[in-house]
């Protein structure tokens, strides 16, 4: 599992709402700057292809194992972020060894 740098400095839901505001700027070809992270990534024009997209992204990333509904779970960038600062440190504390804290997050 990698946890990049700026995981380790920063506040973590800065540092998600960062990485993920770069990934669908890059998918949906908008600045970051005006994505609202309260607004449904649907109504950006975020596809079936890019949630998925950056579903496996986040695996990548992260190590994570998520389903492919997860941003009809979350369609929000903040609803992403809230999930990601809970599953990220409970995959690291898995790759670790210790106790799964949330039921949500699968290996």
């Amino acid at each position: 599992m990698t946890t990049p740098a700026t995981w380790q400095t920063a506040d973590p839901a800065t540092a998600a709402r960062d990485w993920l505001l770069e990934r669908v700027s890059l998918y949906q070809h908008r600045d970051p700057l005006t994505i609202d992270p309260t607004v449904p990534l649907a109504e950006y024009g975020l596809d079936s292809v890019g949630a998925l997209s950056l579903c496996g992204d986040l695996e990548d990333e992260f190590g994570l194992m998520v389903e492919p509904t997860l941003l009809w779970d979350h369609p929000t960038l903040d609803s992403l972020v809230g999930y990601l600062t809970t599953a990220i440190p409970a995959a690291a504390g898995r790759a670790r060894g210790e106790a799964p804290e949330s039921p949500e997050v699968r290996f």
